[in-house]
C-alpha cells in the first residue's frame, strides 16, 4: 500500500527490477508535491524532519544528509543519525570515513554513502567535474564502492561518472546505486527539486533536467508583492484605507453617551 513506507529491505529487493526516483526537497510544500507525484525516495536537510514532515510525505523513503563538516567525530554522526531516525528518517546519507560508516552500521543505522564526484571532497579529484573517465580513476570508484559495501552501507550515490562505468559497477555490487548524472544503468535517478522546478538561480549542472520555470513565476510574484505594497502605502497616504468596510462602528446612542461621559471627566 502507498501509505506504508518501504524498508531498506524493500529498497534492496528492487535492485535490478525497476529504477526508482529520488528528489532533494527542502520545504514541506516540495515534500508534499513529491509524495503526491509518487516519488520513491527523498533527500532532505535534517531540519525538515519535523512532525509536519511525515504528514506531508507519509510514504516516501527519506534520507537526510548528515553533511560533511557539520559533524566531526563518529559520535557526532551517530547522535545526528539517531536524531534523524527519531524524526522520521529511514536512512542517513554520510560521506564521512569508512570507520564512521561502520560505526553507524554497527548501531543498525542504514547508511547511504557517496562515490564519484563527492562535492565535499572534490579537491581530491580535480574540482567539480566528471570522475572515472580513465581506467585508473574508474577502478578507484569501484574500490570505493567495494569499501562502502564492506563497511556496511546499503546504498551509494554515484555522481557524474561515465555511464559505462556506473552501469558496470551497479551490476557488480550489492549496494543500491543512486545515479546523479551517472546514467540509467543504476538503481535510481536523483535530481534536486530546485533544478526540476527551475527555481535555481545559479548554475544548472549538465545532468539536471528543468521541467518548469519557477524563476520567472517567482519574479512575477515579487513584482506583484511590490505593486501590492505600493498600493497599500498610497491608500494610507490618500486616506482611502481604512474604509468603512475595514472598521467596526458603534450605535449612535452609545457613541453619544460615551462622548458625554468622556467630556465630563
Amino acid at each position: 500500500m502507498r501509505n506504508l513506507r518501504p524498508t531498506v529491505a524493500d529498497i534492496l529487493a528492487l535492485k535490478g527490477r525497476r529504477q526508482l526516483t529520488m528528489l532533494r526537497v527542502e520545504t514541506l510544500e516540495e515534500a508534499e508535491a513529491a509524495e503526491r507525484a509518487r516519488v520513491d525516495m527523498l533527500s532532505v536537510p535534517p531540519a525538515l524532519l519535523t512532525p509536519e514532515f511525515r504528514d506531508a510525505a507519509p510514504s516516501a523513503f527519506t534520507v537526510p544528509g548528515l553533511e560533511y563538516g557539520d559533524f566531526i567525530t563518529a559520535e557526532d554522526y551517530l547522535r545526528g543519525a539517531f536524531t534523524a531516525r527519531k524524526g522520521g528518517a529511514d536512512a542517513v546519507y554520510c560521506a564521512a570515513s569508512l570507520a564512521t560508516v561502520r560505526r553507524l552500521r554497527d548501531e543498525g543505522i542504514p547508511v547511504c554513502g557517496h562515490v564519484g564526484l563527492i562535492p565535499s571532497k572534490a579537491t581530491w579529484t580535480g574540482g567539480f567535474k566528471a570522475v572515472g573517465k580513465t581506467a585508473t580513476s574508474a577502478l578507484e570508484i569501484w574500490w570505493q564502492t567495494r569499501a562502502l559495501e564492506e563497511a556496511g552501507a546499503f546504498a551509494a550515490e554515484i555522481e557524474v561518472v561515465p555511464v559505462e562505468v556506473a552501469s558496470a559497477i551497479s551490476e557488480r555490487t550489492s549496494l543500491f546505486m543512486i545515479s546523479m548524472g551517472a546514467g540509467a544503468g543504476c538503481d535510481a535517478q536523483y535530481l534536486f527539486a530546485a533544478d526540476v522546478l527551475g527555481s535555481n538561480r545559479g548554475h544548472y549542472p549538465r545532468h539536471a533536467k528543468v521541467y518548469r520555470n519557477f524563476t520567472a513565476e517567482l519574479d512575477r510574484l515579487q513584482q506583484e508583492r511590490i505593486a501590492a505594497f505600493s498600493e497599500f502605502v498610497a491608500d494610507v497616504s490618500a486616506r482611502t484605507y481604512p474604509g468603512p468596510e475595514h472598521v467596526v462602528g458603534m450605535p449612535h446612542n452609545e457613541l453619544d453617551r460615551f462622548l458625554r461621559e468622556l467630556s465630563s471627566l
